[in-house]
């Protein structure tokens, strides 16, 4: 099979989300505590848009599909998890990067099974959701920091992390709609 058009590499910081809210998926922060909840409360969606026919059609040539969607939302999870773990365990750790578009490629996420990846999602967002679940109290206000200086704390990133999960929720939902 062919590979499918390159996505263009994205390059918006997404940091506003952390006290903004995000308009464009109805995003707004939460209750930290709530994160694993929440995680977890997204599994079905993604397993019932991945069951779907089109979950490996993408509605537009450079615009991800659902199963490419799944793909990243699962590889975050895990990228995300392993940074809870330093930020929870190191002083002020800068976070190793992840080039999630490059990650796309070099995984080809465009050929993946959707319900291997919606199994594996599943896997991942219970071990993320079960991680957030144990941050303590005194835990939240931890520091963390991405390689381009953009500062957080666990509560802070847990916020800027959930956003990522509902906002490509929202975006798979809007792709492939039900008429």
């Amino acid at each position: 099979m062919q590979r499918p058009p390159a996505i263009p590499p994205e390059d918006m910081d997404w940091t506003f989300v952390i006290d903004d809210g995000c308009a464009e998926c109805g995003f707004s922060p939460h209750d930290v505590t709530t994160t694993g909840a929440r995680l977890r409360a997204a599994v079905p969606t993604w397993r019932e848009r991945l069951s779907r026919p089109d979950a490996t059609t993408r509605p537009a040539p450079t615009v991800w599909s659902p199963v490419e969607y799944a793909c990243h939302v699962r590889d975050a999870c895990r990228i995300f998890r392993g940074r809870l773990e330093l930020m929870l365990g190191h002083d002020d750790p800068v976070f190793p990067n992840w080039d999630q578009d490059a990650t796309a490629v070099a995984e080809d996420y465009f050929h993946q099974a959707p319900k291997a990846v919606a199994d594996q999602l599943a896997t991942e967002a219970e071990a993320t959701a079960a991680a957030f679940d144990a941050v303590r109290p005194e835990q939240w206000e931890r520091p963390g920091r991405r390689g381009n200086g953009s500062r957080f704390t666990v509560r802070t990133f847990a916020v800027y992390f959930l956003h990522d999960i509902a906002h490509h929720v929202h975006d798979v939902s809007r792709a492939g709609a039900p008429a």
